[in-house]
């Protein structure tokens, strides 16, 4: 259902995004901005990872320089039977984590400084997994193109705004205007539609490769309780990025309203829990062979751990 659903909402983008075509120059107007777009596709399609890491000024850590968190994805990884992706650090104090890449082989994830030294190492797992899950379902690839379109029909709107567009519709220059206004709004909520959406399936998937829902349910407690109060500058800079991300990085919004790029953390964690006690009699072992409990509340590599940080 939510592939229908996601496969349905970039059917309207693709829509609304020729209509705005067809207003600013008729047939051939539609046709010039579908390969604008196809373009505009093409380009994100192999540079957009590489973008967001660097807006987020990520660096790529592996097996010396990030032991314990390089191993903990790589055994997520092979439970997922995904290809190993590259591991990035971002420094900032916010708990967060997003991932990114055109395929699960040219895939990344990475998690903020903040995530590994305020969560517990099943926490952390719960999170990776979470991304992991987004790579394995091609979210990534998804979301890069639900913004790839929805960027063309706003540019398109200012141009049919400004230029007057193509007149000889049935409602003249009241419908340009009208059209002009409205599709940036309306492609604006189907894109944070899609990522609502993919959240869930991410959710859900991402606690199967983990080995227990508890763990995603009390990492995004926390990140939620987090996100509100330390400000991440790379997303307050890059808004676009935000429905990237496992939580909300501007705002932590509480509502599953039609301007939230994330669905209310209360319920992910509720959905989370309902799948816990439905599989409550076959919990697996930590990915990473620890046992300590995901409320302990002692991360992994904190000096309480007695363990040197992953990035040094």
């Amino acid at each position: 259902m939510n592939v229908f659903k996601t496969g349905m909402l970039l059917a309207a983008l693709t829509a609304l995004f020729m209509g705005i075509g067809y207003l600013l120059g008729g047939a051939t107007g539609a046709f010039f901005a579908f390969l604008v777009a196809a373009g505009m596709n093409l380009f994100t399609y192999w540079n957009a990872d590489k973008m967001v890491l660097r807006m987020h000024h990520a660096r790529e850590v592996d097996r010396q320089s990030a032991p314990e968190y390089y191993a903990l994805v790589e055994d997520l990884a092979r439970r997922a039977e995904l290809p190993m992706p590259k591991v990035y650090l971002v420094d900032n104090p916010q708990p967060n984590a997003f991932a990114t890449g055109r395929n699960p082989e040219n895939a990344a994830v990475a998690a903020t400084t903040g995530l590994l030294q305020h969560l517990s190492r099943e926490e952390v797992a719960g999170v990776m997994a979470h991304e992991l899950a987004h790579v394995k379902n091609r979210d990534t690839l998804t979301m890069t193109i639900a913004a790839t379109i929805a960027g063309a029909i706003a540019m398109l709107a200012n141009f049919a705004l400004f230029f007057g567009g193509n007149r000889n519709n049935p409602l003249g220059i009241v419908g340009v205007l009208l059209a002009a206004i409205t599709a940036p709004i309306a492609a604006m909520l189907i894109q944070m539609a899609i990522s609502r959406t993919r959240e869930y399936s991410a959710d859900r998937d991402g606690a199967a490769i983990a080995g227990n829902p508890l763990w995603l349910a009390s990492a995004l407690g926390k990140i939620a309780r987090t996100a509100g109060r330390v400000p991440m500058e790379s997303a307050e800079r890059n808004p676009a990025s935000a429905s990237l991300f496992i939580v909300n990085p501007l705002t932590g919004e509480r509502m599953d309203n039609l301007f939230s790029t994330h669905p209310a953390t209360e319920n992910r964690i509720a959905a989370l829990h309902e799948m816990a006690g439905a599989a409550r009699s076959d919990v697996s072992a930590s990915p990473a062979g620890g046992s300590a409990a995901a409320s302990s509340g002692v991360a992994p590599w904190s000096r309480a751990g007695r363990r040197r940080g992953p990035w040094g």
